[in-house]
């Protein structure tokens, strides 16, 4: 599938509005007080599984000023503190090497003496993640979250309103299918609409789930 392989990764425009909420509407309104320095709490921890949203909040959250977007990877001089930065964003903390986690440990130390803030995410929570004592304990020092993916039913609804907003009739089989058959994060399913979306343009086909099929088959050959 060249096209789709293409759109997958596709870098997506992340904002605390497209974020779909679901059951996490404390996190979401916790997000918006660190978005506005507003939070009485200056660390927050976010943890759950792939797709659930973290790397969407934390890239929200770095699109706005004076703050800066960290991943396992990022030079050694991002994990530095800056008086010009008040909000740091460190994503996929199980992933930090054992470099990583000194300058980590190093950056929290020196938030929290400057009265900054910080937003942390993983895939699991701080106790049990595979760090050093020291950092998983900072990393324990304020609000601890799991993030709860969207239920099918919200998957679909969300996706149905996108489609709606976007002027495109959707023939009620199209959603459930590719839940069941496809991968099932919203990021995927978004961008796997977009795809069909051109096709039907290109087809000037209404989007059925013939046309699904159709546009699956041709991707392939």
């Amino acid at each position: 599938m060249k096209q789709l392989v293409l759109d997958l990764g596709a870098e997506p425009v992340h904002t605390l509005e497209s974020f779909e909420v679901g059951r996490n509407a404390e996190v979401a309104a916790l997000m918006r007080q660190f978005a506005g320095r507003s939070s009485r709490e200056h660390f927050a921890y976010l943890w759950g599984e792939v797709g659930a949203g973290k790397t969407h909040l934390l890239r929200a959250l770095a699109a706005t000023e004076r703050a800066r977007y960290i991943s396992p990877f990022s030079i050694e001089s991002e994990f530095l503190y800056s008086p010009d930065i008040d909000l740091y964003l460190l994503d996929d903390c199980e992933k930090l090497s054992p470099v990583a986690q000194i300058d980590a440990f190093a950056l929290f130390n020196e938030i929290r003496a400057n009265d900054a803030w910080m937003v942390c995410s993983g895939a699991v929570p701080p106790a049990v993640l595979p760090v050093r004592e020291d950092l998983r304990t900072r990393m324990g020092w304020g609000l601890i979250y799991q993030l709860h993916g969207l239920s099918d039913d919200e998957k679909v609804a969300a996706l149905s309103q996108a489609a709606a907003s976007r002027g495109l009739t959707l023939s009620p089989g199209v959603l459930p299918y590719l839940l069941s058959h496809f991968r099932r994060d919203m990021r995927s399913l978004s961008s796997m609409l977009d795809s069909l979306d051109q096709y039907s343009l290109e087809t000037q086909r209404p989007i059925t789930l013939p046309l699904l099929r159709e546009w699956l088959q041709a991707e392939k050959d």
